[in-house]
């Protein structure tokens, strides 16, 4: 078996136990986006193109309200500035490649993807054919995301519009977002991210998602500067 090969099916195979919580996320959105009434097609394309759980639950009910481009565009910025982080961690580990498998790769690089491939990175031995772990994670989830998506989108379809399912979106930002609440910075930041977004709530085209965003993230930084400065 060829060095890519077994770097491939180890990533496909690190991937696989994520896949059971990474199945129900992308269900929900397919199964929210048609109820919010994103048309079935789009739902889809956003989990294809898009590729980004988050993303894609902030953008369905912006797509909805008309949200002019630009905005829904920087909206989504936002909500994913961390890859610019993941992507400057595995950069070192990816730069000999050519510019069609970096592209690809920052099309796969996933939270779950990045997790188990920066842990794989680290590990020493050769690391030509690294690049194939990374990948191997990454379709996995990709293939796991698109038919997660259509069984909700099918089952969203079928739910009578008066069972509103508007309820799962808060719902699934609070179960991803409890287990991180580690400390005392991360805790005020979240408490400063639901605040400016409650307080910004009346703004036109959702814009309280950015504000949120924004006031949440510079909470964290100031909180993190003091802690550095401390050590």
């Amino acid at each position: 078996m060829s060095s890519s090969h077994s770097e491939f099916l180890a990533g496909v195979r690190a991937e696989l136990p994520l896949m059971i919580g990474v199945a129900p996320f992308a269900f929900i959105y397919g199964a929210l986006a048609v109820q919010l009434g994103v048309p079935a097609l789009l739902a889809q394309a956003m989990s294809a193109i898009i590729f980004g759980g988050s993303a894609q639950f902030i953008a369905a009910p912006l797509v909805v309200a008309s949200t002019p481009a630009l905005l829904l565009i920087l909206t989504v910025l936002v909500v994913n500035l961390r890859h610019a982080l993941y992507s400057a961690s595995v950069a070192a580990y990816l730069e000999k490649l050519s510019p069609l498998w970096k592209g690809l790769l920052a099309y796969l690089l996933t939270d779950e993807a990045y997790a188990i491939a920066i842990a794989h990175f680290h590990k020493p031995g050769d690391a030509r054919n690294r690049h194939w772990f990374l990948f191997g994670a990454g379709i996995t989830l990709w293939s796991f995301w698109q038919v997660s998506t259509a069984l909700g989108i099918f089952v969203g379809a079928q739910v009578p519009p008066e069972w509103s399912l508007d309820f799962a979106l808060p719902l699934t930002f609070i179960a991803l977002v409890m287990p991180m609440l580690k400390n005392r910075a991360y805790v005020i930041a979240a408490l400063v991210a639901a605040l400016g977004g409650v307080v910004a709530y009346g703004l036109p085209y959702k814009l309280n998602y950015i504000v949120a965003a924004i006031a949440g993230i510079g909470v964290g930084m100031v909180l993190d500067a003091q802690r550095r400065n401390k050590t």
